[in-house]
């Protein structure tokens, strides 16, 4: 069959960001299917999108949908009314079926597949898009199949299990959407390198999504992946593992195989700033490492035991020191507002963050609750959500002894004369501003020219 994978996906801001998704989606299928991929922001609208489509003639139409809204409180954007515009425009160049897949799919499976009047969705990992189609195609009934929702059809939402296959991914230079976000993105593409989280933080999604147990990629393949990256004209590597670092020792051997297979350019990762073994920062950097972007979310013990963080402050200093040591860019990204949130804790938060010298610090006040965490468990036992309510629409945790707009006032007054102080994503302003450097042949993620 002819199998479309359309990339839903618009957001632009700070820069647009590759759908690495569906390459691995496109891996898992191409050996059965004639894969061909379209993503929304490469063809520059829904109308050039349609012309496409009508050109293909797709058999299944596989619609990835990462992104529910853009999780900021203060300037909190929903992307549904976007993506039903999208799918009533697919209807209308094509009469094959939709099927909805992605992250942000699997978080409101039910909600969507009623919301945007799709065919189909296929909860849990998109290589799972494998079973259906091969059901599909034998006339088989797919609503039997685990993880498959169909409108109006009372199907288990249960998530199924972790995709037992290969982690593979379908790379292919020449695609349109490649040079787009080379040009677009600031030269920056992105790779995997495991799957999973053995973390329990309270507000977090990927132990759901991916289950808690890590599954890796061969550090030999996520190398020579990465090569091929380069080889592409890729400028800058990020590696988007919910946590590069939870697994020292697999992290350790891919930096190294980095090296061996001659990956030069630089690359960055999110790390929790858990106490790293000894060298291992000077040994990422090594291999090519530029950009470290630490998951701290708090400078207070309580609420870092409030999140069920593993690390604690003395930790953070102490990773924030190796990284500086050893020539690393370092930002630290702030979640505000947690579960027993006060005035105090936020205060102390400030205060040590203002410690952490040559960084980045970025704010983001208000926690977004989604289903099937900890945190949703906890607003709907002290009111804040009703357990029948559409959590679609944007819904933030409100801590009982703090308001959000106090925690917005705080920071806006801290972060007054300090340029490395970042409130959120750092709004159209700093969107603007990255777009220029872009523009002026600069490449990363570039939060680095405010450090001081």
């Amino acid at each position: 069959m002819k199998v479309l994978l359309v990339s839903a996906n618009s957001e632009t801001s700070p820069y647009p960001v590759y759908p690495l998704g569906i390459d691995h989606v496109a891996e898992a299928i191409s050996e059965d299917h004639d894969v061909f991929v379209l993503d929304i922001n490469e063809a520059g609208g829904n109308a050039a999108l349609q012309e496409r489509i009508k050109a293909i003639l797709p058999d299944v139409v596989g619609l990835s949908i990462r992104n529910i809204d853009n999780t900021e409180e203060k300037a909190s954007r929903s992307y549904i009314d976007g993506y039903k515009l999208l799918i009533r425009d697919i209807r209308d160049a094509t009469s094959a079926p939709v099927v909805l897949g992605g992250s942000g799919y699997t978080l409101f499976p039910v909600e969507l597949i009623e919301t945007l009047q799709a065919d189909y969705g296929i909860i849990g990992e998109g290589e799972r898009f494998k079973i259906f189609l091969d059901a599909y195609e034998r006339k088989a009934d797919v609503s039997t199949l685990d993880g498959v929702l169909m409108p109006g059809v009372s199907c288990s939402t249960a998530i199924p299990p972790p995709w037992e296959g290969r982690l593979g991914r379908l790379f292919e230079p020449e695609s349109p959407h490649v040079d787009y976000y080379i040009q677009k993105g600031g030269g920056m593409l992105n790779l995997q390198t495991k799957r999973g989280c053995p973390f329990s933080c309270i507000y977090c999604t990927y132990p759901h999504i991916e289950g808690s147990q890590l599954r890796f990629v061969d550090p030999q393949v996520a190398a020579d992946t990465a090569f091929k990256l380069q080889e592409a004209g890729a400028k800058y590597l990020f590696i988007t593992d919910s946590v590069f670092n939870s697994d020292y020792d697999h992290s350790l051997e891919v930096a190294r195989r980095f090296r061996e297979v001659g990956v030069v350019i630089p690359w960055g990762a999110y790390i929790a700033p858990t106490k790293p073994p000894g060298d291992y920062f000077n040994t990422l950097a090594g291999a090519g490492m530029t950009h470290v972007e630490f998951g701290t979310e708090a400078c207070s013990d309580a609420i870092l035991e409030n999140y069920r963080k593993p690390f604690r402050t003395h930790d953070i200093f102490f990773a924030h020191r190796a990284a500086l040591e050893a020539g690393l860019n370092t930002a630290h990204f702030f979640l505000l507002g947690a579960p027993g949130e006060t005035l105090q804790t936020l205060q102390e938060t400030l205060e040590n963050a203002g410690v952490l010298k040559k960084a980045v610090c970025f704010f983001f006040p208000g926690i977004r609750i989604y289903p099937n965490t900890r945190l949703y468990e906890i607003a709907l036992a002290s009111g804040q959500i009703a357990k029948d309510q559409d959590l679609l629409s944007p819904c933030f945790y409100h801590p009982e002894g703090i308001r959000l707009q106090e925690i917005n006032e705080t920071v806006q007054s801290s972060a007054q004369n300090r340029p490395n102080w970042v409130f959120g994503a750092g709004g159209e302003k700093t969107t603007q501003i990255i777009s220029r450097l872009h523009a002026r042949g600069h490449t990363g993620p570039l939060w680095e020219y405010l450090i001081r």
